[in-house]
Order: structure tokens, then sequence, then C-alpha cells
């Protein structure tokens, strides 16, 4: 019988050891027939190259490789090897899932911009971008509008016809292939969306715009809408006066001007912008003033004592704005100068106190408002003269009552020592009625007048000053009070030491 096919050598190595009735015995081995075929792999793809020359390697008994040494006259043929096992096959990678959320963000008269939301599956290699495709309504011809793939998720379709209707749809795109497009249900036509009119009033000018009389007036109110809205200015329903007002409207704002304005330009304005029907207004208050006139029947309604009291009527003209009072002043005859009394005073009457006796006194008012006060005063016609006062002073009768009293030490003297050379005071105090009178003796000897001593009495506190004392200035002093009731005393030790 012919022998095994012989295992490849790699194989062999950790392959165990053949059974022996398995193994050809050395001397035994023969070549397989020539004629013979071996039978065909179960892969052709995978077949093993064709045998050499070589002879396969044989197992010997005890596990050796031993290369079969062919027989003279005949050429060995090598049995065939087994085939591998096939390889299992890498799955293929899945293109990314459909953008989401296409949506368009704006229209314009020539462009449209979309945008969308990254695909939930990108596979593991990652996005390469989009690429976004057009096509016009009726047409099947879908075009790229993008050469290579951005990875932004938003684009602007420019260079567009005005009317057209465009058919659009983004794909994603990775190296494993182009994803299914998200596409929008319906067309997108290109044309200007309708932007409804809307006033933008300034803050300052949301409440009453005040300029005075030959003042310029130079407004401007800006405001938006698509297409371009129609603009308009009323007052009181009718249309402005052209040769005093001048209008000046642009794309975007609308120019209100006066050169000079006059009170007859005050009032309400209404502003409206217009679109296809849409409409907007904005009411602008102008309020032109000027400074007001003088109150009227300024009079001196009475005189008594340092007071004089004034009345008078509001101005005829308020210069087209809300008097905020009354300016009151005063002058005397002496000095002919006007000084104000009263600022701001919001009644039509006042009292004017403190007045000079022996002063005659002339007054005025002006009236004020929000451009100043008036240009000229109401005068009062009369002038108001302080007179002395003639009254006689009748003292009230007080029941009268003993007040006398001897003279009494409140507080006695105190014995002190002092220091060679250091001024010193003594102190005490007395009451009594009539005041007593106080003298000052040392050593039972009264001090006269004497420059080294000086007595003070003050609210019935008594101090005698020794100015800079010597040894022969200590001793007993006493401090003597005498009215005609009586007397009182009190005395004190000094002591003087030398210095330190």
């Amino acid at each position: 019988t012919p022998a095994k096919k012989p295992a490849p050598a790699a194989a062999k190595k950790k392959a165990a050891p053949a059974p022996k009735e398995e193994a050809a015995p050395k001397e035994e081995a023969a070549p397989a027939p020539v004629t013979e075929e071996p039978p065909a792999p179960e892969h052709p793809q995978e077949q093993p190259p064709a045998p050499t020359d070589e002879s396969a390697p044989v197992p010997t008994e005890a596990g050796a490789e031993v290369t079969p040494v062919p027989a003279e006259g005949s050429s060995a043929v090598p049995a065939e090897p087994p085939a591998p096992e096939p390889e299992p096959e890498k799955p293929k990678e899945e293109p990314p899932s459909c953008p989401l959320s296409l949506a368009v963000e704006e229209v314009s008269e020539n462009s449209f911009t979309l945008t969308w939301k990254a695909p939930e599956q990108t596979g593991r290699a990652g996005l390469d971008g989009y690429v976004v495709e057009i096509c016009k309504d009726g047409s099947s011809d879908w075009k790229a509008v993008n050469q290579e793939p951005f990875l932004s998720t938003r684009y602007t379709i420019p260079n567009l016809s005005s009317g057209d209707k465009i058919h659009v749809r983004v794909v994603a795109v990775s190296a494993s292939g182009a994803s299914v497009p998200a596409t929008l249900e319906q067309p997108v036509l290109i044309r200007e969306i309708l932007q409804l009119p809307k006033i933008r009033m300034p803050r300052h000018l949301r409440e009453t715009y005040i300029r005075r009389v030959g003042d310029a007036v130079n407004i401007m109110i800006p405001f938006q809408g698509k297409p371009q809205p129609e603009v308009s200015w009323s007052k009181g329903g009718q249309p402005l006066d052209s040769s005093r007002i001048n209008i000046r409207n642009t794309a975007r704002d609308t120019i209100f001007y006066i050169r000079q304005a006059q009170r007859g330009d005050s009032g309400k304005y209404e502003l409206s912008v217009q679109i296809n029907g849409a409409e907007d207004r904005a009411t602008l208050d102008i309020q032109v003033v000027e400074p007001p006139g003088p109150p009227q029947n300024l009079k001196l309604v009475d005189v008594w004592g340092f007071n004089v009291a004034l009345e008078w009527s509001p101005p005829v003209d308020n210069g087209n704005s809300e008097i905020k009072g009354y300016r009151v002043q005063k002058s005397d005859k002496k000095s002919g100068k006007w000084f104000t009394v009263l600022e701001r005073c919001t009644r039509t009457s006042c009292t004017i106190s403190d007045l000079i006796i022996g002063n005659t006194y002339s007054f005025r008012v002006f009236s004020e408002n929000i451009c100043g006060l008036s240009d000229s005063a109401a005068v009062a016609s009369g002038v108001a003269s302080i007179e002395k006062t003639k009254t006689t002073y009748q003292p009230e009768k007080v029941p009268q009552r003993d007040m006398m009293e001897p003279p009494k030490f409140t507080q006695p003297l105190t014995d002190r020592t002092t220091t060679r050379g250091y001024s010193t005071h003594l102190f005490c105090s007395v009451r009594g009625f009539p005041q007593p009178k106080i003298i000052w003796l040392k050593n039972q000897m009264e001090i006269r007048e004497d420059p080294k001593y000086i007595a003070l009495i003050d609210q019935g506190v008594c101090s005698l000053e020794i100015r800079k004392p010597g040894p022969f200035d200590g001793g007993v002093y006493t401090c003597k009070a005498v009215n005609p009731l009586g007397e009182a005393s009190v005395d004190c030790r000094l002591d003087v030491k030398g210095e330190i």
C-alpha cells in the first residue's frame, strides 16, 4: 500500500508523534505511483504551489523527520498537503445615516440659507462632510452645489433667480460611502420674505420733546420693514405744512426738521409706516416754549409790625409751559437794590417778615416756567413803611419774696502741699444775699493789695492764687465772707516744700 501523505514540516513540530503502525519503515519507503493524481483541494483559490524535486519528509518511529531517498530509475511524487481553513470575512463598514432636521433659515431675492443637524450614526471613520444638491421644480436633474464636502451644518446657496422654485437635499459623506439624502418636502420659492413694519422710537422721544422758540428741531426716527415701507406724517389728521416742516425718508429712517420752531409748531405728530396693508404708528409730541409773562394785579394787602402781606394773580401768558413758581423780591428806599426774599413760591400770595424798623420797602414778583423767569416783573403800586409801634409795657406784678440770706460756705478750703516756685490755688464756694464781701487772711492777717496774691470770685466760687510761693508763704489761710446778715469763714493749711 502507498504511504500516507506527509504533513508539512511546520505543522509536524507541533503535532504529536504518529502511531507506529502508521509510520512507514525506512527501508520499505516507496514513492507514490506516478499515474495517481492528488485529490482536488476544497478551495482551489488557496491551492499550494506545485511540488518540487525535493521529497517530503517521512516521520520515523521515534517521531524524527527522515527524507526518503527515491529509488534509482524512478521519480518520486510527493503527497498533496491538506488545505488550510478559510479566514473569516471582515464585516463591511456601513455608510453614515441621514442628516437630521433639514430646514430653511432665510430666503432673499437671490439666495437662501439651509440648516441641519449631524446624523445619528457617522461610522468609525467619521464624516468627511456634507454635499448639498439642488434641482429646479419640474426637473429631475440634481446638481451638487459644493465641489468638496464641508463639515458645517449651515450653508447659503447663492446666485439664484428670483421666482424660481428649488428642491434641495443634503447628503452626508464618509469613507464608507454616502448617506440617504435628507430632502425638503416642499420646494423653496426664491423671493424676499416680508418683514412687518416696526418703528424704533428713541427713548428720549417717547416723552414730550421740548424746544425753545427759535431753536431748530432735527429728529431722526429709525424703522424697519421689507419690502421698502411707505412713510407718512400728519398732524391732527392733516398733512404737514411743507413750508415750515421738512421730511426726508431713507430705507431705514425718517428725518423730521424745522429750521426755527414757533409756538404754533407744538402738538402731536403722527408717524405711519405701511407695507401691503400692515402698519405701525408712533406719536411725536413736540412742545415749543418761551419765558412767561409777568404776574398780574400785585397788591400790598397788609402791613403790621415787621411783616408785609402780598397777593397777585397768575400771568396771562404762561409761555406755553406750566408755571413752576414765583420769585418775590424786596427793595428798601435807602439802598435802592433788589434782594430775593422767596424763590419758587408755588402760591399766589406770601408774607414777608423780619423787615427793619424805619425802612420803606417796595416789592416785585417774577413768574417762572421751564424756560426761566419772565422778562419783566409785576411791581406793587404801594410801599410799606415799617413804623415803630407805640406800646406800653406793663410788667406783671409778682409777689415779693424775702431772698435775704447770711453767708454760708457750701465748699470749704482744703489743706494743700505745694513745691517752692510753682504757683498754687486755693478754692472754696459761698452763697448769700446780698452778695457777701470776701476777705482773705494769712495767719489771721488780712491780705491786702499784694501782687503775690490774686483773689477772684465768680458765681460764688472764691479762689486765691499764690504766685511762686516760698517757704515763708506756708501757714494757715482763711476765707471770710461778710454781708449785712452775718459772716462765715473757712481755713486751710498750706505747706511749701523745697525743690526736689
